[in-house]
């Protein structure tokens, strides 16, 4: 996969990109990240790379000009064939639509992402209109700028490439998965450490040692009852979602017993 960051702020990925599981990928060649200077491409004496809005108003917008003559360097696909040239362009802003597992997923497909990080008030919408696919936000709040919303992107779309994680089950079960609840493993297996949560959160971990400070590892988790263990897991699932996210449980895969089991949660 290619990447392609358009930024003011060039030397800032080289911090979140030079460590973990994006710098393997960097370095074993699975992934190409190149960052460019929008400053590169004013043509003014002072670099200007932003103006006021129109209508008045407080902060400044980023203009369109230095962004277009940048993009058109990238040799990327018009947009009306980007999709069989499995290319994609995305603008970084509050305005966009909420970054979730399943568009990570969507981009994990592709093989080249540009991304346009917006600062200021934002970009001039022209930009959007011209150049981009998609409008990204990562949340419910207002960052000062695209790139730590950019850097949050491309970790998440890049651990799913075939290769880039040790084990690719790591990727497959985890929370906010897509995979059904089915049990794929015959009776005496031993359970995977993750499961297909079926849009749930994650269940709880633990390790080594068995007791610390007081707090010991469910008995469940150490016995050899395999059954026992999917079910708590499970749950525990189940009751983290509905504690900290139970908006995902109306569209989270359901069988009747976690039914049973969530209504037996409520006080």
């Amino acid at each position: 996969m290619k990447i392609d960051i358009i930024t003011i702020f060039p030397n800032f990925f080289s911090g979140p990109f030079d460590h973990g599981v994006l710098r393997r990928a960097i370095q074993t060649g699975l992934v190409e990240v190149r960052t460019h200077d929008l400053r590169n491409f004013t043509h003014d004496r002072h670099r200007t790379v932003d103006d006021r809005p129109f209508g008045g108003g407080e902060g400044m917008v980023l203009k369109p000009e230095p962004i277009v003559d940048c993009f058109e360097t990238l040799g990327i696909a018009p947009k009306n064939v980007r999709d069989a040239a499995k290319e994609t362009v995305i603008l970084l802003s509050a305005q966009g639509r909420p970054f979730t597992q399943a568009i990570a997923h969507e981009l994990a497909a592709v093989e080249r992402m540009v991304f346009i990080c917006g600062r200021y008030e934002g970009v001039d919408e022209r930009v959007n209109e011209l150049l981009c696919d998609r409008e990204l936000s990562i949340g419910d709040y207002v960052l000062s700028g695209g790139e730590l919303a950019t850097a949050v992107i491309v970790d998440t779309v890049v651990r799913l490439l075939p290769g880039v994680l040790g084990n690719p089950d790591s990727a497959r079960f985890e929370s906010f998965g897509a995979d059904d609840t089915g049990d794929a493993h015959a009776p005496g297996d031993v359970p995977p450490a993750t499961h297909g949560s079926g849009g749930l959160l994650d269940y709880p971990h633990y390790t080594r040692p068995a007791e610390f400070r007081g707090i010991a590892v469910p008995e469940v988790l150490q016995g050899g009852d395999h059954a026992a263990v999917r079910r708590w897991r499970r749950q525990r699932a189940l009751e983290k979602t509905a504690c900290n996210r139970p908006d995902l449980l109306a569209h989270a895969t359901l069988t009747d017993e976690d039914r049973e089991f969530l209504a037996s949660l409520e006080p």
